[in-house]
């Protein structure tokens, strides 16, 4: 008979089967474990195999179900003669154990030998140590970073060989709009990275964040004065500093008119305006983001715009001189046709589309001309007849900030998928000519618009390339999106690490979640702002992790302190905000 240690939470129970990879934990009626509890027991081996040593197990697991019933019962209204005194009864409560480990004492962590625990074998609450070896942190202490809390305070780490490239990339974040905060855990883990020391070069590495929604990504570079002072303390357990990020830059698209200046709403300081000359739409191909709906790339119309490309990158080949403008040489017009606006070079276009790509047939130019102008609308303020050398302040360059805001809440979704195109098509040019160093963060949030499951597109052609080759030149894909069923399976299916927050519930059932266990899928409905499920290739199970309220504004009342607010009322506004 096995006496419980002093740190013993229960026994292995004896009626249900224990497993190398489960068992189910008889808990002590003085004590108690909760969901998500870290656990170990120690079984010791009726002899060791022939030439070796090792005579001890360790299981190390988390807790992912509990169960709590009378024993001596056999009907349901049992209950009330228990409640009368009139039927001896007991309570026991039982909790299943995933197993995340299986080490041997004597031959180091790395050694396992596959045997269940045997019943009545003292199971103990995780020890600091027996959280390292549990969750694989032992094998990440020169390579991790901070990924949040568990619910018992204590951090979670995430392997940053599978994050930088080094082993593998990415990271999926699934959730319903306005409750998930998958943004706001999105920022965490860059802050995470570049304000302590997992990365070696932080200060070189980069992060590009399209802002989607609102304008709260606009105050990332100022203090929260509204960050609650219990959060202060989640921060230090992490190891990190409490304030906004070091170094952001902000960007926002071109207002209407002859000045330029940045369309934004609350704030305008310290934002750049962007927009692309006439000469680069023609000179780098961006025809084809006008035509970024997955529908709107058949073979047909694909080979429209292609043509039109073709001419226009060679007209502005002929033209040396930069005036803005750009004079096209059409066939049947005799003298040079000069677009001095993006609306004159679209008309042009249009006017001539029949001689410009005369293989195409009729109906697909008339097409292409009706699509060309309802696009041009959207995009008209994002495209001017500047000098290339006069226009150099507002091309984005995401090298002379850490962190890199592009705001597109303001603009509709065919001018959104124009600037997700362009600039990520350009980033990818880039990293292919200079290399993969520096480390490249992508925070893109509605991933469903830009890399659907279904159809064709040149910005989900741009999006997979990150997903598969990105890795290689540093590029890392920080996606978000409500439903994963939606995404591109090749997207997801290259993440290294996959997270979820709260989830619908018929959503949770689909094949895409299936790392989740059934209890997580099932809590997965019902996760508070703030909590997420993650997953990633060290650890077997999806790990509970809660991460802090940002330290950084993420609105223009928030920069002022104010008063002080309970992290539960401060998640849920900004619930409230990115739902909108």
């Amino acid at each position: 008979m096995n006496e419980p240690a002093e740190d013993a939470v229960g026994l292995v129970a004896g009626t249900k089967a224990a497993q190398p990879l489960d068992f189910w934990l008889a808990v002590d009626p003085e004590k108690f474990v909760q969901l998500d509890e870290v656990v170990a027991v120690t079984t010791e081996l009726p002899g060791p195999p022939p030439g070796d040593d090792r005579t001890q197990v360790d299981h190390f697991g988390v807790v992912d179900a509990i169960e709590s019933a009378y024993e001596g019962a056999s009907f349901h209204s049992d209950v009330f003669r228990d409640a009368e005194g009139t039927l001896p009864v007991s309570v026991s409560t039982i909790a299943h154990v995933a197993v995340t480990r299986v080490a041997m004492r004597e031959a180091g962590p790395e050694a396992e030998v596959l045997v269940p625990p045997k019943p009545g074998r003292a199971v103990r609450r995780a020890n600091e140590a027996d959280r390292e070896l549990a969750l694989y942190f032992d094998k990440m202490r020169d390579s991790r970073f901070p990924a949040g809390l568990s619910r018992d305070g204590n951090p979670v780490y995430g392997n940053l060989e599978f994050l930088d490239g080094t082993r593998g990339a990415h990271v999926n974040i699934s959730g319903i709009s306005g409750v998930a905060t998958k943004t706001t855990y999105a920022l965490f883990l860059l802050y995470g990275l570049f304000h302590s020391s997992s990365l070696n070069n932080a200060h070189s590495t980069h992060a590009i964040i399209f802002n989607v929604k609102g304008e709260d990504l606009l105050w990332l570079d100022k203090p929260n004065g509204r960050l609650p002072e219990d959060e202060h303390r989640k921060y230090d357990k992490l190891g990190l500093p409490v304030g906004p990020f070091g170094s952001v830059g902000l960007w926002a698209p071109a207002q209407r008119g002859d000045v330029v200046l940045p369309d934004t709403g609350s704030r305008s300081d310290g934002v750049t305006a962007y927009f692309w000359t006439l000469r680069e739409f023609c000179r780098e191909r961006m025809l084809r983001f006008l035509f970024a709906e997955s529908d709107d790339e058949t073979s047909q119309l694909g080979f429209v715009i292609t043509q039109v490309e073709r001419f226009l990158e060679a007209q502005v080949e002929d033209q040396e001189e930069d005036h803005g403008d750009v004079v096209l040489t059409v066939p049947g017009v005799d003298a040079g046709l000069r677009a001095d606006s993006f609306e004159r070079l679209v008309s042009i276009i249009c006017d001539f589309v029949d001689g410009i790509a005369p293989r195409a047939a009729e109906g697909t130019r008339q097409a292409f001309a009706r699509r060309l102008e309802a696009a041009a609308i959207a995009v008209a303020p994002l495209i001017r007849a500047s000098r290339d050398s006069e226009a150099q302040k507002h091309r984005f360059d995401w090298r002379q900030h850490q962190v890199n805001v592009i705001d597109i809440n303001r603009l509709n979704d065919r001018a959104k998928r124009f600037v997700v195109g362009i600039v990520v098509k350009r980033l990818m040019e880039e990293k292919e000519h200079g290399g993969r160093d520096p480390l490249v963060f992508l925070v893109l949030d509605e991933l469903n618009k830009y890399a659907p499951r279904e159809g064709r597109s040149p910005i989900k052609e741009v999006v997979l390339d990150i997903a598969e080759r990105g890795r290689s030149l540093g590029v890392v894909l920080i996606g978000a999106e409500q439903t994963a069923s939606e995404i591109e399976r090749r997207v997801t299916a290259n993440a290294s690490f996959r997270v979820v927050g709260r989830l619908d519930a018929a959503e949770s059932q689909r094949d895409e979640y299936g790392y989740l266990t059934t209890s997580a899928r099932v809590r997965a409905s019902i996760l508070k702002p703030g909590s997420m499920f993650l997953q990633q290739p060290d650890v077997p199970v999806p790990l509970l992790v809660q991460f802090p309220f940002p330290a950084w504004a993420t609105r223009a009342d928030e920069v002022a302190a104010g008063a002080l607010e309970s992290s539960d009322d401060v998640f849920a506004r900004i619930a409230r905000n990115n739902g909108k």
